[in-house]
C-alpha cells in the first residue's frame, strides 16, 4: 500500500464542541488527512465585548467569517477556559502562572483528551498547536521593545522577548503541563518562534533588556545594533523620499540596494543574525523541553512566516532542522496583502509627500507578491473580503516555497501551512499549488473555514 502524503488540518476545540469527536474525525477522514493539531481550550459563547472576537480581528483589519457556523453564527464573542487542569507546582521557578481552569474546564475540558486519544485510535497524528513565546499575562518587562525602548504601536501578535528568561522558564513548565495531561499527543506546533512582522513597528523588535544581556554574552556589538537599527527606523518615521523606493519599486526588488545598504550598514546585517540566532535558540528550548518530559520521539513542528519576511522575523529554516522534524511556513496570502496597506499607511503618514504608487509597488515587490506589480493604491491590496480571492498570484508562492526547501536542506520536512480562509476556487487554487509542489506534505488553517464544499476539494487535490 502506497503511504500517503502528509495532509494535517487545525481543528479548534470549539468546532470539536460543536460537531463533536466522530463528526470530526469523519470529515478527516473524507479529506483524508493524516494528522490534526487541536488546542488545549475550551470556549463558550460570551456577550458582546466579553471574551475574544472569533474570527480573529487581526487588529481590526479582517473581515473574516466562518464557512461552517459556530454556536449557529458565523462570527461571534467566546470566552474560554484551560481543556485540563494545571498543575501548580510545574510552574514554581517561572514569573507566570498557569491559565485558570474554570467552570468550561469542568463542563468540557475532557472532550480534548477525548479527541485525542480517539484521532490517535484513527490512525491520526495529533499536535497541540500553542503560541511559542505567549505566557498567559505577558508581564510588560517581557514585552519585545523598540530601539528606544518603547513598546511596539499596535501589534497583532502578542509575542513575548525571545530572549526572556522568565518566558523560557514558562515554556519549560507549560510544555511538561501539556504532556503531563495529553502524553499521548505525537508533538507540538509552537506559533510564531520569531518575531513577527505584520506591522512596521514589529519589525523593529526587540531591543529590551532581556536581548540586550543576551546579545553581548554572545559576542554581538549591541551598542552599533541599536544605533544603526534607530537610524533605520527615524528614517521610515520621517526621512523616506521618493527617490529611495524606485529601486525597491522594480522588477528587480531592490536586491542591489539591499545589498550596498548591508555593505554599509553592518550593524542592519548583525541585527538579523542576533534575531535568527533568538529564534534558533528558542527552538532548541523547546526541543529541551520537549525531550525531557516527552522523549525523543515526541516531535517538533513550527509555525514560521514565508521568506523574505523571515529575514526579518528571525525564523532559520537552515538551523531550525537542528531541533525541528519539519517546518510549516505560512502561505496567508490574506495577510501579505493586508501587510502592504499596514506598512504602507504607516510611510505615507510619516512621510506624506511619498508617492502612494511607488509606495505600493515597492511593499509589494519587497515581499514578493508578483512578478508584474500593477497596483497604484494601497487599497489595491488590503485585507480581502470572505468572496474576495487573495491578491498574489501561484509564482510568488510557488517561489517561496522552494526557497523554504532549498533553506531547509534534506534534514527536516517543509510542510507549507495554507489558510482556509477565502472562496472555494482561490483555497483550491493556493491548495493545488502546494499539491504539485515539492513540499513534504500540508498543513490546512483552520476548520472553521472548511465548508463541505472545501472538505470535499481538499479530497480531491490532495488525492
Amino acid at each position: 500500500m502506497t503511504e500517503r502524503r502528509f495532509l494535517g488540518i487545525t481543528v479548534l476545540g470549539d468546532y470539536i464542541l460543536n460537531e463533536g469527536v466522530d463528526g470530526i474525525l469523519a470529515n478527516m477522514k473524507k479529506c483524508g488527512a493524516t494528522a490534526v493539531a487541536c488546542n488545549p481550550t475550551v470556549t463558550a459563547p460570551a456577550a458582546e465585548g466579553e471574551g475574544s472576537f472569533q474570527p480573529p480581528d487581526d487588529a481590526g483589519s479582517s473581515p473574516r467569517l466562518f464557512d461552517r457556523p459556530l454556536w449557529g453564527k458565523r462570527s461571534l464573542w467566546v470566552r474560554s477556559g484551560a481543556s485540563y487542569e494545571p498543575t501548580e507546582s510545574f510552574y514554581r521557578d517561572t514569573p507566570y502562572s498557569p491559565r485558570r481552569a474554570n467552570d468550561l474546564t469542568a463542563e468540557h475540558g475532557h472532550i480534548i483528551g477525548d479527541f485525542v486519544r480517539a484521532a490517535r485510535a484513527a490512525g491520526l497524528e495529533v499536535y497541540l498547536q500553542v503560541g511559542a513565546a505567549q505566557p498567559s499575562g505577558l508581564l510588560d518587562e517581557d514585552v519585545p521593545r523598540l530601539p528606544d525602548g518603547s513598546l511596539p504601536h499596535n501589534r497583532m501578535a502578542n509575542t513575548a522577548s525571545l530572549a526572556s528568561l522568565g518566558v523560557r522558564s514558562y515554556v519549560r513548565a507549560y510544555v511538561r503541563d501539556l504532556l503531563d495531561a495529553y502524553p499521548e499527543i505525537t508533538g507540538f506546533r509552537p506559533d510564531w518562534p520569531e518575531y513577527p512582522c505584520y506591522k512596521l513597528d514589529e519589525a523593529f523588535q526587540d531591543f529590551g533588556p532581556h536581548v540586550e544581556r543576551w546579545a553581548e554574552e554572545r559576542g554581538f556589538d549591541f551598542a552599533r545594533i541599536r544605533r544603526e537599527a534607530s537610524d533605520l527606523y527615524r528614517t521610515l518615521h520621517g526621512g523616506l523620499r521618493n527617490e529611495h523606493l524606485v529601486d525597491w519599486a522594480g522588477p528587480e526588488r531592490g536586491r542591489f540596494s539591499l545589498l550596498n545598504a548591508l555593505r554599509a550598514h553592518p550593524g542592519i546585517a548583525e541585527w538579523l543574525r542576533l534575531k535568527a540566532d533568538l529564534s534558533v535558540d528558542m527552538l532548541r528550548e523547546w526541543r529541551a523541553a520537549l525531550t525531557a518530559y516527552g522523549g525523543e520521539d515526541k516531535k517538533l513542528s513550527a509555525n514560521a512566516f514565508m521568506p523574505p519576511f523571515t529575514l526579518c522575523t528571525g525564523f532559520d529554516f537552515g538551523r531550525a532542522a537542528r531541533y525541528c522534524s519539519a517546518a510549516s511556513p505560512k502561505l496567508y496570502t490574506m495577510h501579505w496583502s493586508a501587510m502592504v496597506e499596514f506598512w504602507g499607511s504607516v510611510l505615507m503618514q510619516h512621510n506624506p509627500d511619498l508617492d502612494e504608487a511607488l509606495v505600493t509597488r515597492a511593499l509589494a515587490q519587497l515581499f514578493d507578491l508578483g512578478d508584474d506589480i500593477g497596483a497604484v493604491r494601497l487599497l489595491d491590496y488590503g485585507y480581502p473580503e470572505p468572496h474576495e480571492p487573495h491578491p498574489v498570484p501561484d509564482a510568488p508562492q510557488q517561489r517561496k516555497i522552494a526557497q523554504v526547501k532549498a533553506a531547509a536542506g534534506d534534514d527536516m520536512d517543509v510542510t507549507p501551512l495554507v489558510h482556509g480562509y477565502g472562496p472555494l476556487d482561490d483555497f483550491a487554487r493556493r491548495l493545488q499549488l502546494v499539491a504539485n509542489s515539492a513540499a513534504d506534505g500540508v498543513w490546512i488553517n483552520r476548520y472553521g473555514y472548511l465548508g463541505d464544499d472545501k472538505i470535499e476539494a481538499i479530497g480531491r487535490i490532495w488525492r
